[in-house]
């Protein structure tokens, strides 16, 4: 008779935890480890995309190359992500030679210890073990979740099978939903986002999306990394656009998971049109924008009585003397309400000085922030003048949103948001 497991929260804040692997294993789970503040060694040859964003940003260590004893030194927990088998026992004997707890993905009877599925409701984080199994131990979560929400689920909310289809041959008839998961706090993603994320066979997610969001989905989910890292490695559109459409038409529900919402420069519409054109339906489902949100987050809004009554969103991933750029950057040099701008971290010099050059004063007060609603977020205050100088000092990388107009400092005189 096996004993049952002994329930335990580990406090990991500065502590060294080892990950093997760099799939998409990997990528569900190391987000848990730096939420919860854990010095997090990944030893794998190759990253996912969102997996070298995290690299890339400094949250994590990477040692590219495939695992050596050496890696456990200093070690508190070991997460085998690999689905070879032999490796995976070949680590998990080191790690009990040394006494360290190691949490198999491809073998749970071998593994000195278990992932539970996990939900959190602001400081409440509950865990759920279902004695091996991980279909029952997600329902319980579920089913909690549920609870800590203080929500009755509508009749509507019951999760939708796929039923064959005449039009199909009898196959099951896939679906779609775009999903938008918010600015980057997993709990700003809407019920209805969140209840159509546990009923998903397939999930292909953005780097933007809260990692955390990806820790909670079924262990059988297939999770798609479609992460499109700013001038990095990417998926192109058309290739995301046909994997939506492969994966439908076997049946499965597909949840295309994107940061903020679908259709604020996320190219929700072209993810639909493909989808149309090949006969799937798709489900749209908003999400709360950086756009607002980031300034919230960061107590500014982005209309203010008698400061504001306007606000206008572009994009500045192209340069303004960009042949390809569809912005009237003149005409909003103009404008008197706020100017929030989404990626365009690259080309702030070039935007900040084309808008001065057309009439907006260097003096108009200036914000960035940086990975808003995260534990990470940081909050640069500047001038239209200065700001592009000043986020190069203060190393601001994407994402990041840009604000411009009185409303970064309307609220000067009250507290700011925690």
């Amino acid at each position: 008779m096996t004993s049952n497991p002994y329930p335990l929260g580990l406090r990991l804040d500065g502590r060294r935890v080892v990950v093997v692997g760099g799939g998409a294993v990997a990528t569900r789970r190391v987000p848990a480890l730096l939420d919860a503040g854990a010095d997090v060694l990944l030893v794998a040859p190759e990253l996912t995309p969102a997996l070298r964003a995290r690299a890339d940003a400094g949250r994590l260590h990477w040692v590219p190359r495939r695992f050596a004893p050496e890696d456990l030194d200093g070690a508190w927990l070991v997460q085998v992500a690999i689905d070879d088998p032999i490796a995976a026992a070949s680590v998990s004997a080191l790690a009990a030679e040394r006494r360290i707890f190691c949490v198999r993905a491809d073998d749970r009877s071998a593994a000195t210890a278990w992932t539970p599925a996990v939900t959190r409701h602001g400081p409440v984080t509950v865990a759920v073990l279902g004695g091996g199994d991980p279909r029952r131990a997600m329902t319980v979560r579920d089913a909690i979740r549920d609870l800590l929400a203080v929500r009755l689920a509508p009749e509507s909310s019951a999760p939708t099978q796929s039923r064959p289809d005449a039009a199909t041959g009898g196959r099951q008839a896939g679906r779609v939903a775009l999903v938008g998961a918010g600015p980057g706090d997993p709990e700003l993603i809407t019920v209805k986002g969140w209840r159509l994320l546990t009923e998903a066979d397939v999930v292909v997610a953005d780097r933007l999306v809260p990692g955390l969001l990806l820790d909670e989905l079924r262990p059988d989910v297939e999770l798609v990394d479609a992460s499109k890292i700013p001038y990095g490695p990417s998926r192109a559109q058309e290739e995301i656009n046909q994997i939506l459409v492969d994966r439908a038409l076997t049946g499965a529900f597909v949840v295309r998971l994107k940061g903020g919402d679908p259709y604020v420069f996320g190219r929700g519409g072209e993810e639909l049109l493909a989808c149309a054109q090949a006969g799937v339906p798709v489900t749209v489902v908003p999400g709360v924008t950086s756009s607002i949100a980031a300034p919230a987050a960061a107590g500014i809004p982005v209309t203010h009585r008698g400061v504001a009554h306007e606000f206008t969103v572009v994009s500045g991933h192209l340069a303004p003397d960009s042949p390809a750029s569809l912005v009237r950057w003149d005409a909003l040099a103009g404008l008197h309400g706020t100017l929030v701008i989404l990626m365009g971290l690259k080309n702030l010099a070039a935007i900040t000085a084309t808008l001065i050059a057309n009439g907006r004063s260097p003096e108009t007060p200036a914000a960035v922030v940086q990975e808003a609603t995260t534990g990470t977020q940081r909050v640069l205050r500047s001038t239209l003048g200065e700001v592009a100088t000043a986020v190069l000092t203060a190393d601001l990388r994407p994402p990041a949103v840009v604000v411009l107009g009185d409303v970064v400092n309307a609220l000067d005189e009250g507290p700011r948001p925690s």
